[in-house]
């Protein structure tokens, strides 16, 4: 049994507990802990320490892909855990952009990342194809874009000039194949939702799917993409979904729309039991 617990989102609930525009969560397996993302800098530590959570006992730290609001807490973490190991993929130390409403480049990549001084003491693992991080918590690596009706979810570029589209080949999911169930937990799936959990299963092979948990990145999706994303959600029947952070407004009612019986809302202080096991909420 893994719980999952939301230590950074852009909703909240709960007194004394901090939101922001980011994601983190803890998964606790019973004998191993995973730190995965680390938020954009302001909630990790104080939310952790407000949900009995000590960082210092991470194993891992994984990062979903090289974005701020996903590694700016990375420091604070690092330096709580100091024993644990890092994981990502190569391309999440690159400098990063986004064009922005004004058509004028904002960057997101951060300091930290872009030098990759994490310690010459530290385990460092770059990931580029699936690898079980501890015992049970496996990471996509690097996700084959396959289909032709999912892309990054916005206009990102490796320039200023904004002359060199990112791939953001650094996007990567945690995934718990566990007999009772399938559990996938998303960053902001820049590479597609249908293409991590095709790439996902193709690993694993098909087996029920228990939760999924995350950012979609859907908030631009057009309508080919929108309804081939539900269909495929709908043909794997999670027991429970609980999309939030960049999904997008739209989406998310959408989701609500067509599976009722298996949406959740997710926001900073929640924890879930994974593994088929029932949901808790804190």
């Amino acid at each position: 049994m893994t719980t999952l617990t939301v230590l950074s989102e852009n909703t909240v609930r709960g007194a004394g507990l901090l939101g922001e525009h980011g994601l983190a969560y803890w998964l606790d397996t019973g004998t191993h802990r995973v730190l995965f993302d680390t938020g954009q800098g302001m909630a990790l530590l104080p939310n952790a320490a407000r949900l009995g959570i000590d960082l210092g006992r991470a194993d891992a730290i994984v990062l979903s892909h090289g974005h701020y609001d996903h590694v700016s807490g990375l420091p604070d973490a690092l330096r709580a855990a100091p024993a644990a190991s890092l994981w990502f993929h190569p391309a999440a130390t690159q400098r990063k952009f986004i064009r922005g409403a004004d058509g004028r480049a904002r960057r997101i990549s951060t300091d930290f990342m872009e030098r990759a001084d994490f310690g010459s003491n530290r385990v460092v693992r770059h990931v580029t194809r699936p690898e079980e991080i501890v015992p049970g918590i496996w990471a996509t690596g690097e996700v084959p874009r396959i289909n032709g009706f999912e892309d990054t979810g916005g206009p990102f570029f490796l320039d200023e000039a904004l002359e060199k589209p990112d791939p953001i080949a650094d996007d990567m999911a945690l995934y718990l194949p566990d007999p009772g169930g399938l559990s996938v937990i998303f960053g902001c799936a820049h590479s597609g939702a249908v293409n991590t959990l095709d790439h996902i299963i193709g690993q694993t092979g098909k087996m029920p799917c228990d939760t999924l948990v995350g950012g979609l990145h859907l908030a631009a999706a057009g309508p080919e993409r929108m309804d081939r994303t539900i269909a495929a959600l709908g043909a794997l029947a999670p027991r429970r979904m609980g999309f939030c952070h960049c999904t997008g407004v739209r989406a998310v009612h959408r989701m609500w729309r067509e599976f009722p019986k298996a949406c959740e809302d997710v926001h900073a202080g929640i924890s879930l039991v994974l593994e088929g096991a029932a949901g808790t909420e804190s």
